[in-house]
């Protein structure tokens, strides 16, 4: 033992000798201020320290060489210094602040989301259900939210100015090239989708993403539920017909399927003759959707379908007739789409999918024959990398393929075709980037190439958000959209351009404890809008693209679920000052579905000792324009403004039935969406008008939900 005590003392002698290295220095933030508590260390070693109230630290290594040193925080991105040890001396840090998902700041100038895992959600997917005078529809609990105007003898979107055509829908990416039931003049129509097979919703009213094109206003985008949390059965029995749907799940596989039959006879015997409407047969329609999911452990598959029948036969009243009009139409349409994505490494992202849509009309007005067939297709490809939570790209390419085909048979034997096919190809990139959790900043452009008119499109898209407090940010937009003239013009002239808008918008948000209140600003600038010098696009019509225009405006938007007890609310108001000329315009106007101001009040109140929720909503829209050709101003008068009040009651009869009443309109407002004038004069000289109104603008609705779940947990109060 004796021979070992030299050596082990020559070697605590050796490790004594090693030189010790003392580093030290000073860790602040990006305004000079110090970080305390920031953990420093020498990567792979137990040498560190943290950083005293100064901002400062200190600690001795025996490392030696090139080494990497290591600075590091909560909600601060980690700093490395690399070099030689006896360099790091008295040396200054500055820690970059971390984007954090949650707080951060968020990129919203134009667009509303609705879902439950959106920090920024509006509005819920159930909101569209629960909320009175929407009746399941989508399009109308969306016309609630400023921006867009509520056309009740239409139903599509109308939004910030622009006609019902320049809004498109998307489906988990894919376009949706037929959205909404066909009907006749004058009926709203609604869409065709279920609101309970889609997890959330987003709204785009304007300066949206450069990974959608072809819409001069706004896009609508669905997204279909990923995983389905639970295996269910819905029945519905309502006052106009009934629905099943199932849910079932086996391992990484669900499927979920609705189908409904509406009949609208009870509807229809409650409108007065007056209205100027005879049904010769109701409104019927059996429709379907189903959703197929298939979850691996890097990617999902999903396969949506929907179809739809529906046929109507009515005689409306016509002031250029002795007799009433007759109008019958059969539609059909069948929609697929598979989207696929798959998450690869190293954080790249690969989303394809392709979607495909048959729609046909079998219309007859007064003996007059027409037969409308569109076949149309979409595929896609997408790529994102993720480089770090402060910069991310994505880029892609996409498809659409259009076939359309009309024939015209007149009572007098005269026949017409029309047709036209389209290959649209379209690529965009897009980056998102973070400069700091309250600024941040999407570029993007998208390019686009149609065969039908044989035209080149570059579109810049660019949105800037500022977080200016810890609940409330500043947003801007820019960019420019373009859009193929609509089907009605394109199979009559295949010689134009296309419409062109630009958007400018300027929006602030704040988002605190359960209330949510937004204000935003834009314009709008139209160029290349389509015209043509007859009525109604038709075979011999003179089409140009000289048309123009501009729209301006300030929508506000204010929510509270927090303030009372049991109410939930939200208020809307939307000022617009537009003008075109376009269509048979032979001047710049204000359109007739575009309304100056708009209004809404959405409550709703849940009544605990009556298990029921009471929800109450009210509409206004200013007068809208009209033409009278009794005097030389080109839509210069206004209908008197629009109201609308609506209510609905929902009882919880017990954990998985509900028992729903809905009445729109519920004071019979007489409300006027235009006026039709005669042809020719009188003998005084003066042409005749009648009123248009809505074909039924007070209904009621009762419904009868039944959910049968495997899982014993689930309540119908959860859909309140």
């Amino acid at each position: 033992m004796k021979n070992y005590v030299p050596i082990i003392l020559l070697l605590l002698m050796a490790l004594s000798s090693k030189a010790q290295v003392t580093i030290n220095g000073t860790v602040t933030d990006k305004s000079s201020n110090p970080i305390v508590g920031a953990n420093v260390y020498l990567e792979g070693t137990y040498d560190g320290a943290s950083t005293d109230e100064s901002g400062k630290f200190s600690f001795e290594t025996t490392e030696e060489g090139t080494q990497t040193l290591v600075i590091s925080m909560l909600t601060y991105e980690p700093h490395y210094e690399m070099g030689d040890v006896s360099y790091f001396k008295d040396i200054s840090i500055k820690m970059v602040e971390a984007v954090n998902s949650l707080t951060g700041v968020t990129l919203t100038a134009g667009t509303f989301e609705a879902g439950d895992n959106s920090k920024v959600s509006v509005l819920k997917p159930l909101d569209i259900v629960t909320t009175a005078g929407a009746a399941g529809d989508f399009v109308a609990a969306l016309q609630t939210l400023p921006g867009t105007s509520t056309i009740n003898e239409d139903g599509r979107l109308f939004v910030r100015g622009g006609a019902a055509g320049e809004t498109q829908v998307f489906i988990d990416g894919l376009r949706v090239f037929q959205p909404f039931n066909a009907t006749a003049n004058n009926i709203p129509t609604r869409g065709r989708f279920s609101p309970f097979l889609f997890k959330g919703i987003t709204f785009s009213t304007g300066g949206y993403s450069a990974e959608y094109g072809q819409a001069l206003s706004s896009v609508l985008l669905l997204s279909t539920t990923d995983v389905p949390d639970q295996e269910k059965t819905d029945i519905q029995v309502m006052s106009v017909g009934g629905g099943l749907g199932h849910t079932e799940i086996w391992g990484n596989q669900s499927l979920s399927f609705n189908t409904q039959y509406i009949n609208l006879s009870p509807y229809e015997a409650l409108i007065p003759s007056t209205q100027g409407i005879r049904w010769n047969s109701p409104y019927e329609s059996i429709s379907g959707e189903a959703v197929y999911r298939n979850k691996g452990d890097r990617g999902i598959f999903k396969f949506y379908t929907g179809f739809n029948h529906a046929n109507l036969d009515i005689e409306q009243e016509d002031i250029n007739f002795e007799e009433f009009v007759r109008f019958r139409l059969k539609n059909n349409n069948l929609y697929f789409n598979s989207s696929y994505k798959h998450f690869l490494e190293n954080d790249w992202s690969l989303n394809m999918g392709a979607s495909i849509s048959w729609d046909t009309n079998d219309i007859t007005l007064l003996d007059n024959l027409v037969d409308v067939k569109e076949t149309a297709s979409h595929v896609k490809f997408k790529v994102k990398k993720t480089f770090s939570n402060r910069f991310n790209l994505s880029f892609g390419t996409e498809l659409f393929n259009v076939d359309f085909k009309e024939s015209f048979i007149a009572q007098d034997g005269f026949e017409f075709d029309s047709d036209f096919n389209d290959q649209l190809f379209a690529g965009f990139v897009e980056s998102d980037v973070f400069f700091s959790n309250n600024f941040a900043m999407k570029l993007g452009a998208r390019i686009e190439n149609t065969s039908v008119i044989d035209e080149f499109t570059i579109s810049p898209r660019l949105s800037l958000a500022y977080k200016s407090s810890e609940n409330g940010q500043f947003s801007l937009a820019y960019g420019d959209f373009y859009q193929n003239p609509l089907n009605e013009v394109l199979r009559y002239d295949q010689s134009l351009e296309s419409e062109k808008t630009s958007h400018y918008i300027f929006n602030y948000q704040y988002l605190k404890n359960g209330k949510t209140f937004r204000a935003e600003a834009y314009y709008k600038d139209y160029d290349n809008l389509v015209k043509f010098d007859t009525e109604l696009p038709q075979f011999d019509s003179q089409f140009n693209n000289l048309g123009n225009g501009y729209a301006a405006g300030l929508d506000i938007f204010w929510r509270d679920n927090k303030s009372i007890n049991n109410l939930d609310y939200w208020i809307s108001y939307s000022y617009l000052n537009t003008e075109r000329d376009f269509r048979n315009f032979r001047e710049r106007a204000t359109p007739n579905f575009a309304p100056e101001h708009s209004f809404s009040l959405v409550t709703k109140y849940w009544v605990d000792k009556l298990k029921s929720q009471v929800g109450l909503s009210y509409n206004f829209g200013s007068g809208r324009p009209y033409d009278n050709p009794n005097t030389e101003a080109f839509l210069a008068e206004k209908t008197k403004a629009f109201n609308n009040i609506s209510f609905n009651w929902a009882y919880l009869i017990d954990q998985q039935k509900i028992l729903y009443f809905s009445v729109n309109n519920v004071l019979g407002f007489n409300n006027i969406n235009n006026y039709q004038y005669a042809n020719t004069p009188n003998v005084n000289g003066v042409f005749d008008r009648q009123a248009i109104r809505p074909a039924a603008d007070s209904f009621f609705f009762v419904g009868f939900f039944w959910t049968l779940s495997t899982d014993k947990k689930s309540n119908q109060l959860d859909n309140l």
